[in-house]
């Protein structure tokens, strides 16, 4: 039998309660956009009242503002968030379904989609308040690791977007009959990539301590370098897990097991891997036009 990691006794729920009949319950993953959230705005809060790391020496906004920017930014993560999984994962479902669009809490969100709702709600935060759109992206970039970081946990606590099968002595036995769906191998031995921990690593962990050092480096004080790094960082991280992550169900076919979303000859890219291309590319652009002005 090869080595593997049963995956551990955790509760999908942080705690639940019963009143007047009804199950309420905090969820691992609600408690990661809130640790996402408010842990961003703790950092943000604390930028803005350093004006030496700023261009000119003066911060974009005051700190106070950032309270208003959470509001902008929260409503662009779920909105966009969901409209990305609707469009970009399953549209014909939700075109033949449009009711299901609204049920959020019964999951279904896209990072590429949350990624362009934030970039709306950012926009529209800095042509209404006078403040520089670049400086802001900038500030919002070097805390969205926090936010991935918390949030790749949570989907492995949630058992949920696994890897493909592996027999590498870290792979994790994922419950539930759609995890152990692999063939020519016996029910409840099957171990899969936890793709979930690389992501937070490379996604949270590395890109946050990266994009932290070159902040302390000034890189604020150049718009643009620490949002063109945090889209190349986050592209290239996601680019490079979705060769072990499990394709969506719903691209995997007999003629297509890897679910590949694009197939140009003999090579596929998954749909995740085709909206990582133009994160990278606009990275490379941002950094390009900082390092010229």
């Amino acid at each position: 039998m090869q080595a593997a990691i049963p995956f551990p006794d955790i509760s999908s729920e942080v705690f639940s309660i019963e009143l007047f009949g009804a199950h309420l319950a905090l969820r691992w993953y609600a408690l990661a956009y809130l640790a996402g959230l408010f842990g961003g705005l703790l950092v943000i809060r604390r930028l803005l009242r350093r004006p030496a790391l700023w261009p000119g020496n003066v911060a974009p906004m005051a700190p106070e503002r950032a309270d208003d920017l959470l509001t902008a930014i929260i409503l662009g993560v779920i909105l966009g968030g969901r409209l990305g999984f609707v469009l970009f994962y399953q549209p014909l479902y939700y075109l033949a379904h449009p009711l299901e669009i609204v049920k959020v809490w019964e999951g279904g969100m896209s990072f590429h989609g949350g990624f362009l709702g934030v970039l709306v709600a950012g926009l529209w935060f800095a042509r209404r308040n006078g403040v520089p759109a670049m400086q802001l992206s900038d500030a919002m970039a070097l805390v969205a690791p926090i936010g991935l970081f918390f949030g790749r946990i949570a989907n492995f606590v949630n058992a949920e977007l696994w890897g493909r099968p592996t027999d590498l002595p870290w792979g994790v036995i994922f419950p539930g009959l759609d995890a152990q769906d692999c063939p020519g191998i016996i029910p409840g031995l099957c171990a899969r990539h936890p793709s979930q921990l690389y992501e937070a690593g490379l996604e949270g962990l590395a890109l946050g301590l990266l994009l932290w050092l070159l902040v302390r480096r000034g890189a604020l004080k150049r718009p643009g370098i620490v949002t063109g790094v945090f889209l190349m960082g986050y592209g290239a991280a996601r680019f490079a897990v979705e060769f072990v992550r499990q394709a969506d169900a719903q691209f995997i076919t007999p003629d297509n097991p890897l679910g590949h979303a694009l197939q140009v000859g003999g090579f596929g890219l998954s749909m995740g891997q085709i909206l990582s291309l133009p994160m990278i590319l606009a990275g490379l652009w941002f950094i390009g036009k900082a390092r010229r002005a």
